[in-house]
């Protein structure tokens, strides 16, 4: 099959948004190209074996790549033409000149390209490993197997990062999880390896619902559900734990209805929030009921995990 490669310029800022917006295109992947993430490291004086001064030197323009297939490219292209038109017309901050361009890719190059980007993911006891690569787990270690495919959420967003991390500081074992808008499981499968009870995962995008049985068959998960569903208003089970890394806008709209499947005790771990969006979207939860028992920022996303009063 053949490819198309899909490279938008933009900031270090736009890139996370941008990244996005190629992801919810039906991305198989999503690559980002950042002169400033080496030097962040750099400046924090990691040991090297060598660098050259070249990539210190390289432009403040962020390069985000997605990738499609080509029999379907011309619909999506539009697509994302309109939403980076809506993101240039809403964003605030600089997104740069949002440029595009696009190559042709063989099927066996495009594997090759986007496999050797994915490394494992440490977030305290959790390890996100690509199910290509082979890793030695350490002693407490729950090692989570993935192959995102088309869908979003590999570990390597930081609205994932913030979930996980906020989740992995909660006692899981014997517990009951709901992860809404799965995309490809990370989350709910995590708590399911983590020790949960029982794992409930939903979503209303059926390439989404099928990544995320591949990924439990991967990790052979005990006792879990996963359906294509409305992401809440259908739902008749609740969780002692329930996730939603969505967006700031749906996370609002369903403020009113979400704190219905969190059982009495429970907490509930929000994310996919960008920081201009963070006061909105706590409000909203508050006068739902709820109080904050942590939030947390990483780059420019935010996440809550929350208690019903």
């Amino acid at each position: 099959m053949k490819y198309k490669e899909l490279t938008v310029l933009t900031t270090t800022e736009g890139s996370d948004l941008v990244s996005m917006i190629l992801s919810d295109a039906g991305s198989e992947g999503v690559t980002i190209y950042d002169s400033s993430d080496i030097k962040e490291l750099y400046r924090k004086e990691i040991i090297w074996d060598y660098i050259d001064d070249s990539v210190l030197e390289q432009s403040e323009v962020v390069s985000v790549k997605g990738f499609y297939p080509e029999d379907i490219y011309d619909n999506i292209y539009i697509a994302v033409i309109s939403e980076l038109e809506i993101l240039r017309e809403n964003s605030p901050f600089k997104l740069g000149s949002l440029e595009t361009s696009t190559i042709d890719i063989d099927d066996e190059d495009w594997v090759n390209v986007w496999r050797k980007y994915y490394k494992p993911i440490h977030i305290n006891n959790i390890v996100i490993v690509p199910k290509w690569l082979k890793y030695e787990a350490e002693v407490g270690e729950n090692i989570v197997y993935l192959d995102p495919g088309m869908a979003f959420g590999t570990g390597e967003h930081e609205s994932t990062r913030l979930c996980l991390t906020l989740f992995s500081e909660l006692q899981v074992k014997g517990k009951r999880v709901l992860d809404i808008g799965t995309g490809s499981g990370v989350l709910g499968i995590t708590a399911s390896v983590c020790g949960a009870e029982h794992v409930y995962m939903s979503d209303i995008d059926s390439i989404a619902v099928n990544a995320a049985k591949q990924n439990a068959q991967l990790n052979k998960l005990g006792s879990f559900d996963i359906e294509c569903d409305d992401l809440v208003s259908n739902l008749t089970t609740t969780g002692d734990i329930v996730f939603a890394n969505i967006t700031a806008d749906i996370l609002i709209m369903l403020s009113k209805q979400i704190g219905k499947l969190v059982n009495k005790g429970g907490v509930m771990i929000l994310s996919g929030i960008i920081k201009v969006r963070y006061d909105e979207v706590l409000s909203a939860y508050i006068s739902a009921g709820f109080i904050v028992d942590k939030s947390m920022v990483l780059g420019e996303w935010c996440a809550l995990r929350l208690k019903l009063k």
